[in-house]
């Protein structure tokens, strides 16, 4: 893990690309005391030692199924397999889970450094009991992200491809039909992949999306707490980062400000997540 020294700093955005419905702003002054966090998402390597450890079963495991990108499919794969009516890039594969990311026949093998993926906010939360560890608050989050700018709207800065360069793996080309992998990765990329920012924390944009500690509200505090539970209410759980999947024709999920929130029973094949610690 990295120490970070927390302190002050500007959570949040007014960006013009911000939704009002997700709660990014406004602006505020969060203070954080100082923590630990990951350099990098659990990989499916280090879950793996989890598992084989304490004989854990996911929730996709206990369920039989989760949501894979169809692209990842092959077609015998797609045919019958139930797609969400809203998001129809994405079918429901009987017997995907972690070790199976595009269900039977796939495996992880030749993945042991990517993002361990298909696992729910209960299955971080189970890992982090094992590892003594904890996930980061959403505050913790986005001040690692950052990497010490100030209001920048990447990890980086400002560009999202300064001179041309790709600093994260997400979608490029027309969603969700033609990912042209410009950025060098179609699907999970190892939790190495490209440069670190500030802090030396590896993809903090774009790859998986990874949970918080926090339940899910857009009402903004004057200064988040620096312990998780900040709402003592609500089921979903905060994510934030983006991932392969995220495209700005529907989500840009990859700023830093970005936030997304689902059910802690939720599996799908492009959220993780990465943990973090008192200092």
């Amino acid at each position: 893990m990295v120490r970070l020294d927390g302190g002050a700093f500007l959570m949040g955005t007014e960006d013009a690309d911000a939704l009002p419905a997700d709660g990014e702003g406004p602006v505020r002054r969060v203070t954080l005391r100082p923590f630990r966090i990951d350099a990098h998402a659990v990989s499916n390597d280090r879950f793996a030692a989890f598992v084989d450890a304490t004989g854990y079963l996911t929730e996709a495991e206990r369920f039989g199924w989760s949501l894979v990108f169809v692209g990842l499919l092959p077609a015998e794969s797609r045919k019958g397999a139930p797609r969400p009516e809203r998001a129809p890039w994405w079918c429901a594969v009987a017997g995907a889970y972690w070790r199976a990311p595009e269900g039977p026949g796939s495996g992880v093998a030749e993945r042991g450094d990517h993002p361990v993926v298909h696992v729910s906010f209960n299955d971080a939360q189970a890992y982090c009991r094992w590892a003594g560890v904890r996930l980061p608050t959403e505050a913790e989050w986005e001040y690692a992200a950052r990497g010490g700018l100030e209001q920048a709207r990447y990890p980086w800065g400002d560009e999202l491809t300064p001179g041309g360069e790709h600093r994260c793996n997400i979608w490029q080309g027309p969603f969700p039909t033609g990912d042209t992998a410009e950025d060098g990765y179609a699907g999970t990329a190892p939790v190495t992949a490209f440069e670190p920012n500030g802090f030396g924390l590896f993809n903090m944009a774009g790859n998986v999306w990874e949970w918080c500690a926090d339940r899910w509200g857009t009402d903004q505090p004057g200064a988040a707490r620096p312990g998780p539970g900040d709402r003592p209410t609500g089921k979903d759980r905060v994510t934030r980062g983006g991932s392969y999947l995220c495209h700005r024709s529907y989500c840009d999920g990859y700023r830093v400000a970005a936030r997304d929130h689902d059910y802690p029973e939720s599996t799908t094949g492009d959220r993780g997540f990465r943990c973090a610690g008192d200092a």
